[in-house]
């Protein structure tokens, strides 16, 4: 049975717009709002100043409202709020990928021991209804991959980039001109954002808690004229794709920008749209396609949390409880594309296989297969760009192959 929510709100940016703009359009949905915290006083806000507080006790200790959405900005902040959220008896709806990142694993305990559910559609791929259906539609089914374009900020810089030949600084501006990238981008544009998301994502997929850290990430900042002429030369695109995946009892994973050819099926994903496939035993491979950026695509994924709390919905973590023995690797390669300049310093030894390479306006470029470390250390330096080969995989390490490197 439908239930009567009242809603405490924190946070009223452009996602928190953004929701009360879509609850107040939805006709059949039984919630509302009754108070919104924000941190700056003074400040000019379109309704009306008595729904605001500066207290966020005025929210989190009133026992008339039921769910909690956070939609704030600091994550340290934001995790005090949903702990003392579920301590307090109160359900929780959150769109903040980096705190659930960093905290999923504490945070379902949380949930376990205070029985309140923690919701958060709005986290992943704006309005792709993906981690509800990783939870209900695949829940027996034996995923093998998930994987596609998390960021929207960044797939519209590399859509005016590749396909407008406007500069790198344009298409961000206008980004940001848009609001799809924040006025700080680096979260985007250096793959940390996409991370935090294929983290939560990899929870409901293979019901493993990875820490962000574990998982390498390479952005987009960096690409060169040596790059865009290769795509160009090629016919190619580019775009940011994050990945993960099941071999044997280990999950892999990466975030890195790939050239990929016309016929592929994230290349006709363009500006702020985001994708994911999910590859599956029995369902094979499916493709989900929406906007990923703005403040109504997230809004809507925060309001169909808030409506499935109506009905008393929670995630029920099925994968992480069914019997599996999965650990996280990188213990892997992929063939990638290398730029660099200046005296940056990259021979043919850092390659297990050295395919080739060019050289041209003060830049280099070399190919081949490297370990997935090694795209680490490299993320690390400045001056080096890495850009994954066209239809390039990770190739986990086998036994044999260790052995032989050992004795190489």
């Amino acid at each position: 049975m439908k239930k009567n929510l009242k809603l405490g709100l924190f946070g009223f940016g452009c996602v928190g717009q953004g929701l009360y703009h879509v609850l107040h359009e939805t006709k059949g949905l039984k919630a509302e709002i009754k108070k919104i915290c924000v941190k700056t006083k003074n400040k000019e806000r379109p309704l009306d100043q008595s729904i605001f507080t500066f207290d966020k006790n005025e929210v989190l200790l009133d026992p008339e409202i039921d769910v909690v959405v956070e939609l704030i900005d600091d994550p340290a902040a934001a995790f005090e709020i949903v702990k003392t959220s579920l301590q307090n008896g109160k359900a929780v709806v959150t769109a903040n990928k980096r705190m659930l990142a960093e905290n999923l694993e504490e945070i379902y305990q949380l949930q376990q021991k205070y029985g309140k559910p923690v919701l958060y559609e709005g986290s992943v791929c704006g309005s792709i209804p993906i981690i509800r259906n990783l939870e209900e539609y695949y829940d027996n089914d034996l995923i093998k991959s998930v994987e596609g374009i998390f960021n929207g900020s960044t797939n519209y810089i590399l859509t005016k980039v590749i396909e407008e030949r406007k500069s790198y600084v344009d298409a961000l501006k206008q980004a940001q001109d848009l609001g799809f990238a924040e006025s700080d981008p680096s979260l985007d544009v250096k793959a940390f954002d996409p991370k935090f998301k294929l983290t939560i994502l990899i929870a409901h997929t293979f019901g493993v808690f990875v820490k962000p850290e574990n998982i390498i990430n390479f952005g987009i900042d960096r690409i060169s004229s040596v790059d865009l002429k290769y795509a160009k030369d090629h016919g190619l695109g580019i775009k940011l794709v994050a990945r993960a995946f099941k071999s044997g009892e280990k999950i892999y994973g990466l975030v890195a920008p790939q050239f990929i050819e016309s016929t592929h099926p994230l290349a006709s994903v363009r500006n702020e749209f985001n994708a994911v496939t999910v590859e599956g035993a029995f369902a094979e491979k499916q493709l989900f396609v929406g906007k990923g950026a703005g403040s109504y695509p997230t809004g809507s994924a925060v309001l169909s949390d808030i409506s499935a709390l109506t009905y008393d919905y929670r995630y029920e973590y099925k994968k992480l409880h069914q019997d599996n023995h999965l650990t996280f690797s990188n213990d892997a390669t992929a063939e990638v594309v290398v730029s660099f300049s200046g005296p940056v310093k990259i021979s043919i030894a850092d390659f297990e296989k050295f395919k080739g390479g060019f050289q041209g306006n003060g830049q280099q470029n070399m190919q081949g297969i490297v370990e997935l470390e090694k795209i680490r250390e490299w993320s690390q330096q400045d001056g080096i760009n890495v850009i994954l080969a066209p239809g390039a995989s990770i190739e986990p390490r086998t036994p044999v192959e260790k052995q032989a490197l050992a004795f190489a």
